[in-house]
């Protein structure tokens, strides 16, 4: 970091660390709520000494490096969320469907059968916004404002198809045996 840039954000450079150098060294695994696949640990730089051959892009340049794959991992964030959005719908209307209760199936029920339209409906929508997201990225059009709208309307309705499709498992779905 350059101590005395005009502003924070112009003396950031990347560089590339091995990770056996000097210094260097990786905290444990941390546990967390989601995205287990991808693991996520602390990094500690100690006194770490690095060639200048190391800096990855331009001198002073690390943050508009950052700033331009933001909208890229937005839109991922988007597409993971709408993906999950569409398996937790796949799962609870097969669960609906052979679940019995009052001598007949759980799907039977006209309110589950508006539910799951209703969780549907908005899926297809969500999914309908995320390709015509993926379509802008394609042909490099897709900016950072279209990205955040993507990434926040995803995880804000994961978290919706969650919690319904959670209520419509009924107390199984508050169980580990069931997935």
């Amino acid at each position: 970091t350059k101590a005395d840039a005009k502003r924070a954000a112009h003396g950031i450079s990347l560089f590339l660390v091995d990770a056996d150098s000097k210094g260097f060294h990786k905290g444990r695994k941390l546990k967390k709520l989601g995205l287990k696949a991808q693991d996520t640990a602390e990094l500690f730089f100690e006194d770490v000494r690095v060639p200048g051959s190391a800096l990855l892009g331009k001198e002073n340049g690390g943050f508009y490096q950052l700033m331009e794959q933001l909208p890229q991992e937005r839109l991922i964030i988007g597409v993971h969320s709408a993906a999950h959005c569409e398996a937790m719908f796949e799962q609870t209307r097969d669960w609906v469907r052979q679940r019995k209760a009052f001598g007949r199936t759980v799907a039977d029920l006209q309110t589950v059968q508006h539910k799951l339209a209703e969780l549907k409906t908005s899926i297809a929508v969500c999914r309908a916004f995320i390709d015509q997201c993926l379509d802008l990225h394609n042909v490099g059009k897709l900016d950072g404002s279209m990205a955040s709208m993507a990434k926040y309307w995803a995880t804000d309705l994961e978290n919706k198809v969650a919690a319904d499709c959670l209520q419509l498992h009924g107390g199984w779905g508050f169980m580990w045996e069931t997935q």
